[in-house]
């Protein structure tokens, strides 16, 4: 008898050892340094994003267009994610997926927000959750487009505090972007919330349609809040951002709208998108420094689409940011290679300089 306790006792001490061994490590949390120029994880070391968009597929279909009825695809992605080197995945949630209506979250949708966010924390991956996007104008209900104003910031309100209570108890969370390239209308108004048609889909939303006598800051600045308030009634921990399109690289000395001191305070540091044309690789890093206001800075989109790789890596070498998050579209370096076009050329030519040299990017500078 004693022999038999004995023996069990072993083995359930060697099964819980065991189980020990192959979980992975519990996941630091991200936080801004105190200098408030970099960020380290919650053991004090400096943490740098080297990450992908995972915002659709090679098809363009977006994650939610195949998570509940693929989940198995999602899992290999974020496999080969991580494979690439990758530490922080930025997903893409629709509103209309979220929001079966004005008022109530949908349920099922922010079930499996928490089934990626346990993939993420299996995975050893950050999500950099970017919201409140309508990429697929034929999935936009039109109660939601028909709103005005002020009745769809607080829709919008309503989709982040329900995103925000589903994760804030993830140390998968690297940060909330509250929108995706948002801009505002100009002197004339506008009628439509999404902007042109870019590959199927529409990046690029307005938050408003009409100044109505107000300035730009004062409407950039009462949107960010009322975002940011929102989450903060769930979640004090997780980082936020809005990443925006860098004007200063499209009009040489334009000034930062939403990191404007008067609008960016409630953000925890300053997100970018990048994508140097050809033979102005110094135009583009000219247009960087425009960003760095003495917050964390990081861009949040990059690609060669209009360089060489060899001016992609420059701007990366001389960027002197907190990080880069480039694509990734689901398929591997040796699927691209075998696509047997030029796309798939680039694409495979690009992650393979991605993966090598993902431990430099990553480590501390």
């Amino acid at each position: 008898m004693k022999t038999c306790l004995a023996w069990l006792l072993f083995s359930s001490m060697f099964w819980v050892s065991y189980a020990r061994a192959k979980a992975p490590a519990a996941l630091p949390s991200i936080r801004v340094s105190d200098d408030k120029l970099h960020f380290v994880d919650s053991t004090g070391k400096k943490f740098r994003v080297w990450g992908v968009n995972y915002d659709h597929d090679d098809a363009g279909a977006l994650i939610e267009d195949y998570w509940v009825s693929d989940w198995p695809r999602v899992e290999e992605d974020f496999a080969e994610i991580k494979a690439l080197g990758a530490n922080v995945v930025r997903v893409h949630l629709q509103l209309a997926k979220f929001m079966k209506s004005a008022d109530e979250p949908n349920a099922a949708s922010l079930s499996k927000l928490a089934d990626l966010l346990k993939l993420a924390e299996r995975s050893q991956l950050y999500l950099d959750i970017t919201g409140l996007g309508c990429y697929h104008k034929a999935d936009v209900p039109k109660w939601y487009s028909e709103l005005d104003e002020s009745a769809r910031w607080q829709v919008q309100a309503k989709f982040w505090r329900a995103v925000a209570e589903t994760c804030q108890a993830s140390p998968a969370v690297f940060c909330y972007d509250l929108m995706n390239e948002p801009i505002l209308a100009g002197e004339k108004p506008e009628t439509d919330w999404l902007t042109g048609e870019l590959g199927g889909k529409h990046f690029v939303q307005r938050i408003t349609l009409a100044l109505n006598g107000r300035s730009r800051e004062e409407v950039a600045a009462v949107w960010v809040k009322l975002m940011t308030d929102s989450i903060r009634e769930v979640d004090s921990k997780h980082l936020t951002t809005v990443g925006v399109i860098p004007w200063a690289h499209v009009f040489p000395g334009a000034k930062p709208l939403f990191y404007a001191p008067s609008v960016g305070e409630p953000l925890d540091f300053v997100s970018v998108h990048f994508y140097p044309k050809a033979g102005e690789v110094k135009k583009a890093l000219d247009a960087l420094e425009v960003y760095k206001v003495g917050k964390p800075i990081i861009v949040e989109e990059f690609f060669p689409l209009s360089c060489s790789l060899e001016e992609a890596a420059e701007f990366i070498e001389k960027s002197n940011t907190d990080g880069f998050v480039s694509f990734y579209w689901g398929k591997t370096i040796e699927q691209n290679e075998q696509a047997g076009d030029i796309k798939g050329a680039i694409v495979a030519q690009w992650l393979t300089y991605f993966r090598d040299h993902a431990d430099e990017n990553k480590s501390e500078r």
